[in-house]
């Protein structure tokens, strides 16, 4: 006889109980979002940007040329600079009995809100603003590492998810000065901890463009890649490296640079023939990737100049149309750089991606319409052509319009006629649809096969598709394969949202999925639909809804077990585990004869070397023989660089910054 119990569930209470309170890093850890903007890799990232960012904070007030960031075989990060070093002194000017007494480096590194930043005296101008930045680093990495060169002597101190493992100590003598952290980032909170190389390249590039004369240098030790950048040139050379593959309106960039009310601005404009809008701003070296106010005033005056240019040399010529911002901005790439004083800066969040202050805005606007409307006078030929440009975008505009309002009469943007191509699903809840564009009709057939008809639709796309980076809206809605796509979307084309632009209200599958072949020809076709979706429907890409199909690497069969493996890895680790699978090792030598040694142990051995051949070959590519490696053992002290001169092999068991100038390669 079975008898069914009831428990009645336990009241929930609400008294001091409930009430947390986290101490130190705790908070961060818990809620690592709210500092860093995301765990995915965009947070993981930004670490190395908090680390960074002090570092060229030190080169802002003139103390630091250089900076070294390092992406070691583990995923770990050090970052080095030559600046004044963290002070180390002990801090007796706190009211938290805690702190009292405290190196300011453990506090720096270990306590919220503590940095140098927040007044004016060490830093005229910084990045940081909150005391937050490296503290929270700290906080998200399983291991940290400070090393502070100051006054003639070396102070270290080592961390674990934020807590000191010791006390700061001096750990020797040294005639350099600045900075090194190393920190590896906590795999249980991001999950996957592979940089990117190319990602950190691309804003390390914009740091030295924005500090002219500063060398900093990323050198990736996974597979020894290494960029070196300098440019004394500052935000000219930063637009002209913008528009190297365009063809400029006119040869030299419009440049200013003008302080007023405490507000250093710079900005840098050169017009090309493309159709398309790029604009950087930043704020004491942060890229503002949100915009804000001297984002709005710069494009406010460049708004004004044009159309009173316009209007003052009649150049529309009676046409019943106006030039709008959007106009004045095709094929516009600009720079706008301002500094100012920390303490005044007002930021929207801890990530600082949008700019707040008020002021900022009439600031810019002022000096940016006077600058251009005299760079207009002066050139008048070089004013013409830019302005025509705007004048034809304008047109361009008007021809869209009415084109757009035609297709919809007709009914080809209509999602009641749908292409005759597409294979729509049966599920009409578009946030459980799925759409893959695929290469052809024999591939459409192959995808209709495999495919799940209750939520899974295909659409097959003929040839390579417009390339929208180089036509008008008009001219791409002229383009059948692209009015197909528009058509099985059902959300409509632009830029933004709203009456004239794109409804995502109306979209019909909220996962597009790309689907090309693993070639050259498949690279491209993905290629054009990426830049059609970035360029004239960006809001599906800014929320998630654009995908790309990644075909698996190896096709694995055993007997009637079929499976796909995407990375060399886990074929290596899926070889290793079945090769093992029945093996058995029986020792000879030592203990009981004829034991078999335990399968875990087994898989460990040949993980182990696996491994140590991985190493050889590493080795090996950086010069260093595995004879020498074996030398080194035996005197029992490993170089940590590797010199290539002029006589050979110059082994460096030291961390002076001049082995770093002179093409120094890390050895593992």
């Amino acid at each position: 006889m079975a008898i069914e119990v009831n428990e009645k569930p336990k009241k929930s209470t609400y008294d001091s109980s409930s009430i947390q309170v986290l101490e130190g890093l705790e908070a961060v850890r818990h809620r690592p979002a709210m500092y860093i903007g995301s765990t995915g890799p965009t947070g993981l990232h930004h670490l190395v940007y908090e680390a960074v960012d002090n570092s060229i904070d030190e080169v802002l007030a003139g103390h630091a040329k250089a900076v070294d960031i390092v992406i070691h075989e583990d995923n770990s990060i050090t970052v080095l600079d030559d600046g004044r070093g963290i002070p180390v002194e002990p801090k007796h000017d706190v009211s938290d009995p805690k702190l009292k007494g405290k190196s300011a480096l453990e506090i720096v590194m270990t306590v919220l809100h503590a940095g140098g930043k927040f007044e004016q005296n060490a830093y005229k101008y910084s990045g940081g603003l909150h005391g937050v930045g490296i503290s929270c680093v700290n906080a998200l990495s399983d291991w940290m590492k400070v090393e502070v060169y100051r006054d003639g002597k070396v102070y270290g101190q080592s961390y674990k998810c934020g807590k000191p493992d010791h006390d700061v100590k001096m750990t020797g003598k040294t005639d350099e000065r600045g900075t090194r952290v190393t920190f590896h980032p906590d795999r249980a909170i991001f999950g996957d901890i592979t940089y990117s190389f190319d990602t950190l390249s691309a804003r390390l590039r914009e740091l030295a463009f924005l500090n002219p004369g500063a060398r900093i240098t990323l050198l990736d030790e996974r597979d020894d890649k290494q960029h070196s950048f300098h440019y004394e040139g500052g935000l000219v050379e930063f637009v002209k490296f913008m528009n190297a593959h365009k063809n400029p309106l006119h040869p030299q960039p419009i440049f200013l640079k003008k302080e007023r009310d405490g507000v250093l601005i710079e900005v840098a404009v050169q017009y090309n023939d493309s159709y398309n809008e790029q604009i950087y701003s930043f704020v004491n070296n942060i890229n503002t990737k949100d915009g804000g106010t001297h984002l709005s005033g710069f494009r406010s005056a460049i708004t004004r100049v044009m159309n009173d240019y316009i209007k003052k040399h009649d150049l529309l010529k009676g046409k019943d149309f106006s030039v709008t911002g959007e106009d004045t901005r095709e094929g516009l790439a600009a720079v706008i750089s301002i500094k100012m004083a920390s303490t005044k800066l007002q930021f929207e969040g801890q990530t600082k991606g949008k700019l707040g202050n008020t002021e900022v805005e009439g600031i810019v606007k002022s000096i940016v319409g006077d600058t251009l409307a005299t760079f207009f006078e002066e050139n008048p030929t070089t004013a013409k052509n830019i302005c025509e440009k705007a004048i034809l975008s304008a047109e361009a505009r008007e021809a869209a319009r009415k084109a757009r309002e035609l297709t919809r009469r007709k009914g080809a943007l209509d999602s009641a006629s749908l292409p005759g191509k597409l294979a729509d699903c049966q599920e009409r809840d578009p946030a459980k649809c799925e759409i893959y564009i695929v290469e052809g009709d024999s591939a459409g057939g192959s995808a209709k096969q495999g495919r799940d008809r209750k939520f899974q639709a295909i659409l097959p796309l003929k040839g390579k598709i417009l390339n929208v980076e180089k036509s008008r809206l008009s001219k791409m809605l002229a383009n059948d394969e692209i009015r197909t796509l528009i058509t099985a979307l059902g959300c409509g084309v632009g830029q933004a949202e709203g009456d004239d632009g794109i409804n995502l209200t109306k979209l019909r599958y909220h996962k597009i999925c790309i689907m090309t072949d693993a070639d050259v020809d498949g690279a491209h076709i993905r290629t054009l639909l990426l830049t059609f979706f970035f360029r004239q429907m960006r809001p599906l890409v800014e929320r998630g809804h654009v995908y790309i199909a990644q075909p698996p690497l190896y096709k694995v069969k055993k007997g009637k077990k079929e499976m796909y493996v995407d990375t060399e890895e886990r074929m290596d680790e899926w070889l290793l585990s079945e090769g093992l699978d029945a093996a058995e090792v029986l020792n000879l030598t030592k203990g009981p004869v004829g034991t078999k040694m335990e399968a875990v142990k087994l898989k460990g051995a040949f993980r182990a070397m696996a491994e140590l051949g991985s190493l050889r070959k590493r080795l090996h590519k950086k010069g260093v023989e595995w004879a020498d490696f074996l030398a080194f053992r035996e005197k029992g002290e490993f170089p940590l660089y590797r010199v290539q001169e002029e006589t050979g092999p110059l082994f460096v068991h030291g961390k002076r910054r001049e082995t770093v100038a002179r093409r120094v390669y890390r050895v593992p």
